[in-house]
């Protein structure tokens, strides 16, 4: 969940070197079946793409190609604001569900420490840590949960530190799988409103693969439909969701 390539860039650089990822004819198979075929994406920075389907779609092996955990034909560029290219851009990912020992007397201060020092979490956080991890907390409105042990928050309280931790250090792009799968309404409603407060006040690009559409449909700028393995729809929410296909597929109606 930590930034790819955190090394690569500062936090105050990554807002002002990305300004465009060009998803070109990505195409994954895997023995026999081909999951992915030919997909074309242009994410901006400032922007949240949804990408919708039915389970088994690909939405989250398109995710993993573009962290180059899965093999892939077809390329991802990365461009800065004067068309150049930008190299080594920092991506944040925030899994579908991260296992952790919910048991184990760990708190969200040391689940930080873990991730951004190389020092046993025994031997305590300094002062210096400390506040970074506080600060990283209150993008996500999260900052009172830095002593609280892990095995005691709700889902939407795990969510928001985990989406904390995928914005250390502030990323170029964050990739969002599922992030809140499980989570009652409110807690839906807050993350999605963070994400979008994220997104302007960084100027991130952002994919997000959800299935809570009418949030898509509230809180995306564009919304990709894939569908056994292609893109079928690309446009703004009310473009797709407006579509016969989607509509069918799911059932809906936002009319």
């Amino acid at each position: 969940m930590i930034g790819k390539n955190s090394k690569a860039l500062n936090s105050s650089q990554c807002g002002q070197s990305l300004c465009c990822t060009k998803i070109q004819h990505i195409s994954i198979t895997r023995g026999k079946h081909q999951i992915l075929k030919d997909i074309n994406l242009h994410i901006h920075c400032g922007e949240l793409t949804a990408i919708i389907g039915s389970n088994g779609s690909g939405k989250s092996t398109l995710l993993k190609a573009l962290l180059g955990e899965i093999p892939h034909l077809g390329e991802v560029i990365y461009l800065a604001s004067q068309g150049q290219a930008a190299k080594n851009p920092i991506i944040g990912y925030m899994p579908q569900k991260l296992d952790f020992d919910l048991s184990a007397p760990m708190s969200v201060l040391d689940v930080f420490a873990a991730s951004c020092s190389r020092m046993p979490i025994w031997w305590g956080s300094s002062k210096k840590t400390r506040q970074r991890v506080r600060n990283n907390l209150r993008r996500v409105k999260a900052e009172h949960l830095i002593d609280r042990k892990l095995g005691v928050l709700s889902g939407g309280e795990l969510q928001r530190v985990l989406l904390a931790l995928a914005l250390d250090p502030i990323p170029n792009i964050l990739l969002l799988d599922e992030p809140v799968s499980g989570i009652d309404q409110n807690g839906l409603k807050m993350f999605y409103q963070i994400v979008a407060e994220l997104r302007r006040d960084y100027d991130l690009s952002i994919i997000l693969v959800s299935h809570d559409l009418q949030l898509v449909a509230e809180y995306a700028d564009r919304v990709a439909f894939l569908n056994n393995g292609i893109i079928q729809r690309c446009g703004t929410p009310q473009e797709v969701f407006g579509s016969k296909e989607v509509r069918d597929l799911f059932n809906i109606d936002f009319h």
